[in-house]
């Protein structure tokens, strides 16, 4: 008699499906990132699951919305609209607003003690927009331009494309 497991190919109906490129989580002197590729409304749920487990107070859209924001306001996450190119380095104009969001939510708190804040970013596959915004933050924050990319790299296979490479701020 064979004693075979069998696996089911489907989840039970009652049970979140995971997402299908997780969340890419980097952390850099207290600072803390989560590169993700964009919801939509269907999939937003377990977006939610993953941005409260990383305590995400802001997400930053850098590509068009796939998915209503109410969401994530309701939650108290900031939605951040930034959006450029795809394949392009971002325009100074947001790379300004970027790292002022950065100071703010990973200032001193009033005690002292360093925020436990997480900012989130996406484009449509959190390949190139997304990483490259956190690639300029490392970067900011004292890390060389060729490590920033290569920490990225190394947790996301695929990220920061070679004309982003080329031409942006890295």
């Amino acid at each position: 008699m064979c004693m075979c497991i069998m696996y089911a190919r489907t989840l039970p109906h009652n049970a979140p499906r995971p997402l299908i490129n997780p969340p890419t989580y980097i952390e850099h002197k207290n600072k803390r990132f989560l590169i993700v590729d964009a919801p939509s409304n269907n999939n937003l749920p377990l977006y939610l699951q993953e941005f409260e487990r990383w305590n995400v107070t802001d997400v930053v859209r850098c590509c068009e919305a796939t998915y209503s924001k109410e969401p994530l306001t309701e939650k108290g996450i900031e939605v951040h609209d930034w959006v450029f190119g795809d394949g392009e380095a971002p325009p100074s104009h947001i790379v300004d607003v970027w790292l002022l969001l950065m100071n703010e939510r990973f200032g001193a708190s009033k005690e002292g003690s360093p925020s436990t804040a997480c900012i989130a970013t996406h484009c449509v596959a959190g390949l190139g927009r997304a990483p490259v915004l956190v690639a300029i933050a490392l970067i900011e924050d004292g890390m060389p331009a060729l490590d920033a990319v290569a920490y990225i790299r190394e947790r996301r296979r695929g990220a920061i494309n070679n004309k982003q490479l080329k031409t942006s701020y890295l």
